[in-house]
């Protein structure tokens, strides 16, 4: 049902009438020096694509690399980390395979199942659909804070628990609502993924700066320019298909591309059912907001005001 050609979350094959199966896998290398956080947070990261295409998670298999030398106390806090996580989400770890590396990883391949009729995928923005977006961004921001040493002890947890949030409760909210293209922020940043979301169709985009949610500290280390390299990759990338309001700070445009480790969901539905389904997230996702609305009245693009 879904393969790699469409830049998706996750790949999606059909079983039956009533079964279909999602598969995906993503590692990283360590985004803290916590053992068990790393793995509660790389764990959080991987389970998020099954949530983004609509499914529950339900196997997970492990992949660690460590070095040689890399103590035992640590392969065990990074795997109870992962396998913690993996049982909040209601699913469960059958195994896994390790591998030596001279740069520790670790991450999960999952499965999913859904109905076919609930598959959600990244693309199928409609005209007059608005934009909900379920956690703050600026993860890589304030990560790249704690690797120079500068980030404060509020800022380091804040951080921290935002990344090993699932996606579950967000996901599990949404069900029921007509969602008609559905992601995480990943990678790519907030931008890349929003532009995956419109990009096949005849929409353009506009995003409201003001109303996305940005997490505490990280403003101000995007002012000083403390962003992971991969924002600027992003940027790049992202040139031809952007505009930008006069008076948006440059801080700003850096945050929009700030590579999200384990970040929220993004879902595109109609204003009506968007603001009732923002109230039901509130009440259980702080952060959850409006972000953008699609059009058809600009040249096909990102528009960010």
């Amino acid at each position: 049902m879904v393969g790699f050609d469409t830049s998706d979350d996750a790949s999606v094959y059909k079983i039956n009438e009533t079964t279909a199966i999602i598969q995906t896998v993503d590692m990283f290398p360590p985004v803290t020096d916590d053992p068990y956080d790393f793995g509660r947070i790389a764990a959080a990261n991987a389970l998020s694509d099954v949530y983004a295409m609509g499914g529950q998670p339900k196997l997970a298999l492990n992949i660690l690399c460590y070095p040689e030398d890399f103590p035992e106390e640590s392969i065990e806090g990074i795997l109870r980390g992962g396998y913690d996580k993996v049982a909040e989400a209601g699913a469960m770890i059958t195994g896994g395979h390790t591998i030596k590396d001279p740069v520790p990883k670790y991450g999960l391949s999952v499965t999913g199942f859904a109905h076919p009729k609930d598959i959600r995928t990244n693309n199928g923005v409609r005209e007059g659909d608005v934009l909900v977006l379920t956690k703050p961004i600026g993860i890589g921001t304030l990560n790249s804070a704690a690797t120079l040493g500068v980030i404060t002890p509020e800022e380091k947890k804040r951080v921290i628990e935002t990344m090993a949030e699932l996606n579950k409760t967000a996901f599990e909210v949404s069900k029921g609502f007509p969602i008609h293209a559905s992601t995480d922020v990943t990678g790519f940043g907030l931008l890349g993924h929003a532009y995956e979301m419109f990009a096949g169709t005849d929409c353009s985009l506009s995003l409201l700066s003001w109303q996305i949610p940005v997490l505490e500290g990280a403003l101000a280390y995007a002012r000083q320019a403390i962003v992971p390299g991969g924002t600027f990759t992003n940027q790049i990338y992202l040139d031809d298909h952007i505009s930008y309001s006069s008076n948006l700070e440059d801080a700003v445009k850096l945050l929009l591309a700030d590579p999200q480790t384990s970040g929220g969901l993004l879902f595109a539905l109609n204003e009506k059912e968007a603001q009732e389904l923002v109230r039901r997230l509130k009440d259980h996702v702080a952060h959850a907001e409006i972000i953008g609305v699609a059009t058809k009245e600009k040249e096909r693009r990102i528009y960010v005001e």
